[in-house]
């Protein structure tokens, strides 16, 4: 502990002796200063024990003390030290009144103890008090790092914990708590996940300091680089002291180091993925699972589903890469899942990723990309349907369908699943599609303008009918004969039969398109 008045007045080689301030002895002490000033406070930082003689003090006036006393407690001055037997054989009881209305310690030096011994006893003092914090500092960054060696992350944030006799808590690169102790501190970090966002949105190294009525909270951003890899809180009732400060800033350099390694272990497993990928693509299941191992437990095992992301459009190359963000989203979930997952980036603007049917991953993938247009998201991504390993390459084929899908109809997410449950039409709303409608239909409506006929309308209830010549000339309230004769000058027009059922289909596709786009 730094020196008190109290400490001061127990020194047995001082001979202190207090007049005022009896329960303000407990106050630290920063530093003893001598001052003979009638004004001294330009000249205080605050936390000082002041020496005086009184040589240019009116001491015994009452009104003047109360001034004197007044600033020097505004100025954050802890103590007043006055000698005795120099200028007065005692203190004046003017000052010792000012000093009582104040409850502001007066302390009386006596004449055979310079001020420079009280000095040397606050100097000494705070030079122990920070050799104690220094070496209880070392053996926090002693203790941390053990337990950084033998069980990692969570025993860091324990250990911590517990040398700032508080809480402390561990985020990742998504702001999601990771670890927190004591198990209490959970729902505490929890509720600071605004503020870690905040903090992630600074270029690291970042810090914060976060209050309520609870505690006080330090934020630290975790990483060696610019981008912010995690974060890290603690949680105090007051300030911390130099040896708390010693371990947090211990606990941050070995949870940076540990998201480093990790972050080079991840780059080896993301190489051991893409290699595994291609197996699997080229159905090589039992050499892709020979490879793996138990890396990724069951994955390769149970259904999995094959997910594609591309950026959804030009990346900023001032701000991160929006797969970069994707990635580290589907990671953290996993790892609260406890799950396995693979993601392989296949290029710089494609990232795949393999994971469990019904996990965590595929959850928070479809809950924040189902129902977003794709302007409004920096990915788009398309989602195969429930497969194996013997299957994957059909997976990868659907996720890129599913993907291309999402572009056309500009989603964030498709599943391959929508496709064959839903209807064709929606998939030819394209520029080129609509072209190669309106081309093979120019024709029949350029005919239909010139009032001569409606060719168009009679195609379309011959074909929904499926050539039925009675029931389509009933829709169109014709005879027959009309509808055989409308439906040659179909075909002299186009120069294609009617017979043929691909001009049919494609004249049916083309009567569909050109209805959506009319209906758009």
């Amino acid at each position: 502990m730094p020196p008190t008045l109290a400490s001061l007045v127990q020194h047995s080689a001082l001979k202190l002796t207090v007049r005022a301030g009896e329960d303000r002895l407990e106050t630290p002490v920063r530093w003893a200063h001598v001052s003979e000033l009638a004004d001294p406070v330009p000249y205080m930082e605050g936390g000082e024990l002041l020496l005086v003689t009184a040589m240019t003090l009116d001491a015994e006036d009452p009104e003047a003390m109360r001034r004197y006393v007044r600033r020097l407690v505004g100025a954050g001055v802890v103590g007043l030290g006055f000698a005795v037997g120099v200028y007065y054989e005692d203190i004046p009881e003017a000052l010792v009144e000012a000093a009582k209305e104040e409850g502001f310690p007066l302390l009386a030096v006596p004449r055979r103890t310079p001020f420079l011994a009280i000095s040397k006893a606050v100097s000494a003092a705070n030079a122990a008090d920070q050799y104690r914090a220094v070496t209880a500092g070392f053996e926090a960054q002693r203790e941390l790092t053990r337990a950084a060696l033998a069980e990692g992350p969570d025993a860091v944030v324990a250990r911590l914990a517990a040398h700032i006799d508080g809480w402390a808590a561990l985020y990742d690169a998504s702001g999601a708590v990771v670890a927190a102790a004591p198990e209490w501190a959970t729902r505490r970090a929890a509720r600071l996940t605004g503020d870690v966002e905040r903090l992630r949105e600074r270029s690291a190294p970042a810090s914060a300091v976060v209050g309520d009525t609870e505690d006080r909270v330090e934020l630290q951003s975790l990483g060696s680089g610019r981008r912010v890899r995690g974060a890290l809180a603690v949680g105090t009732g007051a300030p911390l002291g130099t040896a708390e400060r010693y371990a947090v800033h211990s606990a941050v350099a070995l949870l940076t180091l540990s998201t480093e390694r990790s972050r080079a272990l991840q780059a080896a497993e993301q190489r051991l993925g893409a290699a595994v990928l291609r197996m699997l693509l080229s159905g090589q299941q039992d050499h892709a699972r020979a490879v793996v191992g138990d890396l990724y437990g069951g994955l390769l095992d149970a259904p999995f589903r094959l997910v594609i992301a591309e950026p959804a459009g030009e990346p900023d190359p001032a701000s991160e890469h929006p797969l970069h963000a994707f990635a580290e989203s589907l990671e953290s979930a996993a790892a609260r899942a406890g799950e396995a997952v693979l993601v392989v980036p296949d290029s710089d603007d494609r990232l795949v990723v393999l994971a469990a049917d019904g996990g965590a991953v595929v959850a928070a993938c479809t809950s924040a990309y189902a129902d977003k247009e794709a302007e409004d998201a920096e990915v788009v991504v398309g989602l195969s349907a429930p497969t194996g390993p013997i299957a994957a390459a059909g997976a990868y084929k659907q996720s890129e369908q599913a993907l291309s899908v999402a572009r056309r109809r500009g989603r964030a997410l498709v599943e391959h699943e929508e496709l064959a449950a839903g209807s064709i039409l929606p998939l030819l709303a394209d520029d080129a599609v609509r072209a190669f409608a309106d081309g093979m239909l120019r024709a029949l409506y350029e005919h239909d303008a010139t009032g001569r006929g409606d060719l168009v309308a009679s195609l379309r209830a011959w074909l929904s009918r499926h050539g039925q010549w009675d029931a389509a000339a009933a829709d169109l309230g014709v005879h027959r004969h009309t509808l055989r004769y409308r439906m040659r000058r179909v075909e002299e027009i186009l120069g294609r039969s009617l017979d043929d059922p691909d001009v049919r289909m494609e004249l049916w596709l083309a009567l569909k398109t050109t209805s959506a786009t009319a209906a758009e």
